[in-house]
């Protein structure tokens, strides 16, 4: 793993999150997606050279949705940038991490994402990030 990508955190609404984080950080919202596959919204703020990436859910039934009932707000999840997200997976399933999905997936801010399980990281879930190159 090259470095941390960025820290998620998990909000009931961004319009309320989002200039709460504007003020905080001190600086704009940069980017804001939508990724339906995992029913979220995101809004990304960048700190010289850290993200953080706040979801909304768009579904009761999103991950986001779920963590928020059962954990109320807060952090979700630490990414963490990779250059194979292939070669990453392989490595941690050899050596004995249960990831949540069997291949990578499409995320937001151009990445291909894969999960980590929270229990094999205490309680933490850890995200792969691999840039997505255009060629």
């Amino acid at each position: 793993m090259d470095k941390i990508e960025h820290i998620g955190i998990a909000v009931k609404d961004l319009t309320v999150s989002i200039p709460i984080y504007e003020k905080l950080l001190n600086t704009s919202c940069y980017k804001m997606e939508e990724v339906s596959s995992e029913m979220v919204k995101t809004a990304f703020f960048k700190t010289g050279d850290n993200k953080i990436e706040l979801l909304e859910a768009t579904a009761p039934e999103s991950p986001i949705a779920k963590f928020i009932e059962k954990k109320g707000e807060g952090i979700h999840h630490i990414a963490f940038a990779v250059e194979d997200i292939l070669q990453e997976m392989e490595r941690l399933t050899q050596d004995g991490f249960r990831l949540l999905n069997t291949q990578p997936k499409k995320g937001a801010d151009n990445k291909m994402v894969c999960f980590v399980h929270p229990k094999e990281a205490h309680g933490v879930l850890i995200e792969l990030c691999q840039e997505i190159k255009w060629v």
